[in-house]
Parts: C-alpha cells; structure tokens; sequence
C-alpha cells in the first residue's frame, strides 16, 4: 500500500530521454499523429483497417504495448498566452482587440478538448544499453508503419513525459509546470514530487485526485462483431479522459496450441454429449445450437491463424475520466456505459482496484489488472484510435475551424519541410479575404516583413490602416524605384554588394535589348560602364545620389567604341524615354515592413522590367533580414501572370526552392489551376508546397488537384460546390477539411472585404460622415 501520494505513481527511475522504470520493466512513449479515418469511403477505410491490422501484426511475441487516446481540456490561460495577441501601444491595438474576439468565439464554438494520442512499449531486458538500442530500433520501425497510414510519430523525451503526466495528475495548473533534470539530479530530488497531485483518496470503485473526482472502467464483455465506430463514439465526451488498451502480443507457437486446444475442448465436449445420448437410446439428437456454434467459433478462429494472417493478443481496455463532482461522475458512467451497451459491450467499474486501474491506463507501460481478453488481430484492429486529423502547432497562424471536429486550426509554416504555400480557388470562393487575414495576423502578430505583389488593387484599404507603403509600378506612376541602386546587406562587404548589383544590371539589360542579342563584347561593355558608376559611388563612400539608368545611357555613349552608342540606343526607351520610370531616384520607403507594389496599371510593354526591378528589391530584402534574422512573407496575387514571363517564372522557381533558407515564406495565389498546371514549372512548384488551401474548385480542377496532390476522392467534396472560406487545408501530408468566415460585424472585415456591394456601401457611409 503507497503511503504518499508520490509512491502512488510506479516508476521507480527514469532517463533523460523518456525512458521510465516500473518494477523490473521499462518504457518508452511516442506521441502519434491522428489521421482521416472517419470521412473516408468503405475503399478508404478498409485500406488504413488492413495497414492498422499490419501495424499491429508487426509487434513480436516480447513487444507489450500500449494505446492510449488523452481527451483534455484546453487551458484558457494557456490559450491566451499562445495564441491571442498582446497589446503594443502602436495604434493597431483595437485591430487586435477584435481579432483576440474572434479568436475566443471560435474556442467557444468547439468542445474546447484537445485529443493526444501515445503509443508506450515496454522491454523486460536488464541492460540499459540493450534496452535503449531497442527502444530505437522499435521507433524506427513504428515510424515507417505509422508513415504507410498518412500518421506520423515523436519520442517524447523525460520533460515532456512528466508534463503530460503533471497536466492529468493538476489540472488547471498546466501553465505552472517546471522540471530541470540536471538541477533535479544534483539536488537529489523525487521527480515525483514535481507532478504528483496535492491528494489522493481511495474508495471503492472511484477515486478522487486533488479536487477531481475520477472513475476507471474496464471492457468485461465485448460482442463478437466489433463496430469501428466504438472507440470515437466514447472518445467524443466533453470531458477530461483516458482510454488505453494494452495489448501483450501471443507468440504464434502458442496460439496456434492455444487454438488446437480450444477446438479439442468443443469436440471433446459434442463427444461426450452425444455418448450421453446414446447411452440414452437417443440416437437421432441433433447436437445442440450453442455447442455446434463454439465448435465453428473455434475452427474460424484456427483458420483464422492458418490462413488469414492473424495473431492472437490479450487486450485490456480501461478508461478513466474525471468530473467535478461525484453527481458528475456517476452520471458519466452511466453515459459511458450506454455508448459501450449500444455496440453490444459491457464496460464495468473497477471494485477496489481503481489505483491499479489508473496506473493500467496512464501511460506507464504497466498491467496492474486482471481483465485480459484474448483477441485476434481483426478484432483489435476493430479498436480503431484514429477519427479526424487535427493540426495544432506551436506558435502557428489561426486558419479557420476543423469541419469535422470544429476544433481550431493552427498551422506554423516554418514546422513543415518548406514554408511556401499557395492559395487556390475560383473567383469569389475567398482567397484574398484568406490572405488578408493572413496578413493581419503577421501585422500584428509579429515582426516579420510583408511584401504584396498585386495586380488588382486589392490590398490598399488594408496596406493604409496597417501603416504600410504602396508603390504604384506603371510608366505614368509618381512612384519611383532605382533599379541600379545598391543595396549593402548589414554583413555584407560594398565590393559584393557591388558585383551583385552588376549581375543585376546585366540581366535587366538582356531583358530591355532581347535574350541572345547581347554577345560578349556587349556584356564586357556594360560591365565596364557600370563598374565605372558605381567605382566613383564608393569612392565617395556611397553618399549622394545613386547611379542610374539615365547615368549608364550617359556612360554607354561616351564609350569610343560603336557598341557603347548601339547599347545606349537599345536603352535610351527605358533611360529617357517614355518608360523612364526606372531610371529615376527612389522616392518611395522600400524599408517599411509593409510593403504593396501595385502593378494593375504595369503595361506589357514595362511589365518584365518592372517585374525585373520588383523581384530584384524583394531578393534584397530577404537578403536583409536573412542576417537580421528575421522572416519575410512575399503574397504574389495572381501569379499566373508572372509564369507568362520567362525571368519572372525561372526567378520565382529558384525562390520557391531557397527562400526557407534565408528565413523566407513565399505564398502564390490564383484562380484557375488549369492556367498554371500548363506550366512544368508550376506543377513542380505546387507539388513541392507544403501549405496549400483549396477553396471552391471548378470540377475540372478539382481532378487536377487530386491527380496532382493524390486527393481521395471523399475528399473532393470539401471543394467543390462549397461556400466562400470553405476547403481543404495540405499541411504537409495531411488533408483537413476547415472553414474560416470572418465576423462581418467589425472593422477587420470591412478592410478586408473584396465584394462590390459591401465596398460601395461602405464608400458611401463615408460620405455620409464626411
């Protein structure tokens, strides 16, 4: 009997990397990912049950192991301190006010239950060595078959071990929790005492831990015809609780013995019945109905083994939860009961043994109850723990609602394997509300730079309320952007700065005069000018005005050789003429963190320079905040138009594949697949982006989409024939449906609203005012 509340928890020991000693065994947890189980088709779900049932049938004789489902309540504090955001006292603080608004709304809208899922094995070796290297070799091994059912799983390590186990032991107190293993072991204090409840008191047949009261039922008759649909039903609660099975896999020596036996028991016994009749001149007795059904039970369950690849296991189920009351408690026993009833199971309390079934169900890796039911793999894989895929990452960005489970959706860009993404959907299904939404929550989330290429004029109400820059890029544009200006990073020596400037130069002045028009003589001589322009700009330690085009046009002329004066004739639109626009001083704040370049008014005569000169800012940038550490986001509306481009569609390729790198997150957005799949180049930049989000499809891009991106087709539903913010959410290789409508009631939206009729009604409220 514990006399603590510490000796209370079995483990004995345990290591920095989450291995727990319990008696003579040892454990190891892995935190695994939920996949879309309940929303496929029959085909869908009997591929995941058989690569489940393999998963399974992959454990050896000696690999005790256990499945665990956690429902817990999101802590509210918690959620404040994580995803709200905090006042700055810049201005945009009533913005913030209504996002933390809407933000709440929506964690109230859901059951506010977060569900984890672990998977613990245990080992009965006696050396550390031999147990770690085969803790290893068992997590490699779960990650490849996790991998083949869409899941995927981590290792936690000790830290993350006890805060699992404090968070279940204090509820409420999640935010508190603190252990320093190195300061732990050097002080010689318990571990335990670090997660251990305040009080535990005994009854019988519940407990109660702190100021919670807690029940553990355990799975005492289970029909023959297992329904998948048990497991969810009862995990669905709104309430705080665990349900685990732990299995102890049967080596296939012993339960084929284990079968033979049973099936010389059922014969042996219609034998002896049949004697008996006989004996009684009744020769013509028909065996009875319930001897001949455990004989065939018995046969289909040898065949099973002989011939339908199965193993047998003995399985314990419990579940516990916990109530604020004992009122509360008793009538969730009686809920949980019901759900196990209806598929023809009978799950009882523990009388007496609710210490040793709460220590069976947390994830310790130990069995301290007798209540093992001998199961084939079929049957255990009927025990199904997946449902829907929920993504929830740290320090991610709000992206809408789970359709099935109505729980938040948080996606960090920068946790996936790249951070581009694009926005897809057809005219009015609501990708620049998306992307503005998205903008907001950098704006005010973060210190992260923001760059807009837009070719609608879109983003201005946006771009002017946030304090940022618009730079209208057209011939006939007050805007200003030097392209020969050069841009020094913080790091970054003036002769380098100055070489890449000339690369620069080169390349724009290979898209003014025509690719292959400008042979090596050309080059050496637009190489020579501008090392000129720019030697005398260091020289004077880069103060006053920078060279520009107009200066190369000069510099090209007074060259004595022919080619000087035909370069500068090829130039002189562009340096004098009436596309000048880039050859003037800037006259724009290409520093702020907010920048929009509108180029609706980009001819297509200036559109590839002037895409030129904008890409050749925007990779100066992040060029910048590379060795600033910090992150910058380029939203390109309509990118289409930028793979009509050769240098446009080979530079934005080359970012697409280095921008994580430099600390950068690319986000492409346009309307018809169809347009950009025409382009091997944005085939492969799309298949190769983590992040997408698929609104409302036309239903030839939708089988675009599946056959690029391996859509199911239950699927395909959640993007076709949908409403505006609808779709379906790519984060790495997970698919979830979401829906994110914006409250129409607040400012954010009538900044971000594209709809004719809301934008005028607004225009003319104005003018009420005014």
């Amino acid at each position: 009997m514990p006399t603590s509340v510490q000796k209370t928890i079995p483990v004995q020991a345990i290591w920095k990397d989450g291995i727990f000693q319990s008696g003579r065994t040892f454990s190891k947890t892995f935190h695994f990912e939920d996949v879309n189980y309940q929303i496929q088709d029959n085909e869908g779900k009997k591929q995941l049950f058989l690569s489940y049932s393999s998963l399974l049938n992959g454990f050896e004789s000696d690999d005790v192991f256990q499945i665990t489902i956690y429902n817990h309540k999101r802590n509210t504090a918690e959620l404040r301190e994580k995803v709200l955001f905090p006042q700055q006292d810049d201005g945009l603080d009533p913005y913030r006010d209504e996002f933390n608004q809407m933000l709440l709304d929506h964690a109230n809208e859901g059951n506010g239950i977060v569900q984890d899922r672990y998977l613990t094995i245990t080992s009965s070796q006696e050396e550390m060595g031999i147990v770690r290297n085969q803790f290893s070799r068992m997590g490699i091994d779960l990650q490849q078959r996790l991998s083949e059912l869409g899941s995927s799983c981590t290792p936690l390590n000790c830290r993350e071990r006890l805060q699992m186990l404090h968070d279940f032991y204090r509820p409420g107190e999640e935010t508190i929790y603190h252990f320093d293993f190195q300061e732990t072991k050097r002080l010689g204090h318990d571990f335990r005492d670090y997660i251990c409840p305040d009080s535990m008191e005994k009854n019988l047949d519940y407990l109660k831990i702190g100021k919670k009261f807690c029940r553990v039922l355990f799975i005492k008759d289970y029909a023959s015809n297992i329904s998948d649909k048990m497991i969810r039903e009862l995990t669905d609660f709104d309430r705080d609780m665990m349900l685990t099975l732990t299995v102890i896999p049967m080596s296939t020596e012993k339960a084929h013995q284990l079968a033979e036996f049973k099936l010389m028991g059922a014969e042996s016994n219609i034998s002896n019945w049949q004697q008996k009749q006989n004996h009684r001149n009744n020769f013509s007795a028909t065996v009875p109905f319930q001897k001949e059904q455990e004989r065939e039970e018995c046969r289909e369950f040898l065949n099973d083994l002989e011939n339908r690849d199965q193993r047998v296991f003995f399985v314990t189920l419990t579940l516990l939860h916990l109530a604020d009351s004992l009122e509360q408690l008793d009538q969730d026993t009686d809920n949980f009961r019901a759900v196990a009833r209806k598929r023809v199971c009978q799950l009882s309390p523990l009388t007496f043994q609710q210490l040793d079934g709460l220590n069976t169900t947390l994830p310790f890796g130990v069995n301290q109850i007798a209540a093992n039911r001998t199961m084939t793999t079929e049957v255990l894989s009927a025990f199904m723990p997946f449902n829907v895929q929920e993504i929830h990452h740290e320090k991610g960005h709000y992206f809408g609602q789970n359709v099935i489970s109505n729980n938040m959706i948080f996606v960090n860009e920068f946790q996936l394997q790249n951070a581009n993404s694009f926005i897809l959907g057809l005219s009015g299904a609501g990708k620049s509300m998306f992307a503005k939404e998205y903008m907001t929550q950098l704006r005010l989330g973060t210190d992260a730079d923001i760059i807009i290429i837009d070719p609608e004029r879109e983003y201005l109400p946006l771009i002017e309320q946030f304090g940022g820059e618009i730079i209208r890029v057209s011939s006939t544009s007050d805007n200003h952007i030097n392209a020969l200006e050069v841009r020094q990073g913080h790091d970054e020596n003036i002769e380098k700065a100055v070489q890449r400037k000339q690369e620069f130069v080169l390349s724009l002045c290979e898209e003014i005069i025509g690719t292959g028009r400008i042979d090596a003589k050309a080059k050496s001589m637009i190489d020579r000018c501008t090392g000129k322009l720019y030697f005398q700009y260091v020289k004077n330690k880069m103060q006053g005005s920078a060279p520009t085009l107009k200066d190369l046009y000069e510099e090209l002329k007074r060259q004595p050789e022919d080619i000087g004066k035909e370069l500068a004739l090829e130039l002189e639109l562009y340096a004098t003429g009436s596309m000048n626009t880039f050859a003037k001083q800037t006259n724009v704040d290409i520093q702020n963190r907010l920048i929009c370049y509108d180029i609706l008014e980009l001819g297509s005569d200036l559109m590839t320079v002037g895409m030129l000169v904008v890409l050749d800012n925007i990779l100066n940038r992040i060029n910048r905040n590379r060795e600033d550490g910090k992150k910058t986001y380029i939203f390109i509306d309509e990118i289409y138009l930028l793979f009509l481009h050769e240098y446009s569609s080979t530079f934005l390729y080359k970012l697409w594949k280095r921008v994580r790198k430099y600390g950068g997150c690319c986000i492409g957005m346009t309307q018809n697949v169809s347009d950009i799949l025409d382009s091997n180049t944005a085939s492969a930049m799309i298949s190769n982006s983590e992040f997408l989000v698929m609104l409302n499809q036309s239903p030839t891009d939708s089988q675009l989409l599946a056959q690029l991106l391996h859509i199911p087709e239950p699927q395909l539903q959640y993007i076709t024939n949908v409403k505006a913010g609808h779709g379906l959410l790519k984060v790495g290789p997970s698919l979830v449906p979401f829906a994110n409508e914006f409250p129409k009631d607040t400012e954010l939206y009538k900044m971000m609203t594209t709809k004719q009729d809301e934008v005028y009604a607004q225009k003319q409220q104005r003018k009420a005012v005014k």
